[in-house]
């Protein structure tokens, strides 16, 4: 059974380090990018099997960087959690059009985020 990836793109190097120690207790294996677009070429290269996507990115937004990969053939199929710490009503809609298969609001509990990862990506 090969070990399946994760690819969190979040600038933020606290919430980085959260799932850093969070996905440390797993099998799964992570990468991270720092912004939209790296974030982007980061997942076209490595095909990851489920992406974690900061909405507020650099270079370009979390929605917009969620478009591009489900656009794109190779990564159309790669679900994609969006995390935001703007959750203002209309988010989850603006994270449903771009693609996102799941929308979770910081400040979030690492609980919640492990259940959500495991339903996308179960573990074995």
């Amino acid at each position: 059974m090969s070990q399946k990836t994760i690819l969190y793109i979040e600038d933020n190097e606290y919430n980085r380090k959260i799932v850093r120690q969070l996905l440390g207790r797993t099998s799964y294996r992570l990468i991270e990018a720092t912004d939209g677009e790296t974030g982007v070429a980061l997942a076209q290269k490595e095909l990851p099997d489920l992406v974690l996507m900061d909405v507020q990115l650099p270079k370009i937004s979390g929605l917009d960087a969620t478009r591009l990969l489900k656009a794109d053939p190779r990564t159309s199929h790669i679900p994609v959690i969006v995390i935001t710490s703007f959750a203002l009503s209309g988010d989850r809609e603006k994270a449903s059009e771009a693609g996102a298969t799941n929308y979770l609001a910081k400040p979030y509990s690492p609980r919640e985020l492990m259940a959500m990862i495991q339903d996308v990506l179960p573990e074995r």
